[in-house]
């Protein structure tokens, strides 16, 4: 009986420390974390600001003069260690009356991309993107406008029921690379963050949370 407690007892020690070491692996981005991030501009620049909403730190991204900039983690990510992304965004309206396949629609409220880059042969570079759709519905997903090698994946459509509610995703980016792209990389070499209206040209705004990088 001895012997079975002290077995039971290293295997709850060794559970313990399984978890601790899967924990380890996990990376969490606060939006202050996040405001740090590179920017880069493709039109001009879209406002990222840090702000208390709702008892809660958040990014507020303000798009007002036609602009499509973005926040960029510009660092590998380890889809062995830590394939799932997870965050929280809030759209209070969306656009209206725009067709989001072609370049004149192409603009999003909110969107979170993850990019597997191939610096050397362009034509390879493979993206997601998550975005929340103004038309589109949602669960659809589509070629970018611009670049076929970007997936538009509709997670959430048009302005919710209630204004204010926050929004949590969670996606399995290897298993999504593999199901738009048909790959499986064992890196991702960027995240980003874009609020844009550039080809719309309104205004549009949108609120970003925590972005975390976890295990399965």
């Amino acid at each position: 009986m001895v012997w079975l407690i002290g077995s039971a007892r290293a295997v709850a020690v060794g559970m313990a420390v399984a978890a601790t070491a899967v924990s380890a692996d996990e990376r969490r981005f606060t939006p202050s974390d996040i405001l740090e991030w590179d920017r880069h501009s493709f039109e001009g620049d879209t406002t990222y600001e840090l702000v208390e909403v709702d008892g809660r730190q958040a990014i507020h991204a303000r798009c007002t003069d036609a602009t499509a900039s973005g926040l960029f983690l510009d660092e590998s990510v380890d889809l062995d260690k830590t394939p799932i992304v997870e965050w929280e965004w809030r759209v209070d309206e969306t656009f209206s009356g725009i067709d989001e396949t072609v370049r004149a629609g192409d603009d999003y409220p909110a969107r979170l991309y993850a990019v597997d880059e191939h610096s050397v042969l362009r034509w390879r570079t493979r993206a997601l993107n998550y975005v929340w759709a103004s038309e589109m519905a949602q669960g659809t997903d589509w070629e970018n406008a611009y670049a076929s090698q970007a997936r538009m994946i509709a997670l959430q459509s048009g302005p919710p029921e209630e204004s204010g509610r926050w929004v949590t995703e969670r996606r399995n980016l290897r298993d999504d690379f593999w199901t738009y792209h048909d790959r499986e990389p064992d890196t991702v070499d960027a995240l980003a963050i874009m609020t844009d209206c550039d080809d719309v040209g309104e205004p549009i705004e949108a609120w970003y949370g925590e972005i975390r990088l976890l295990p399965e």
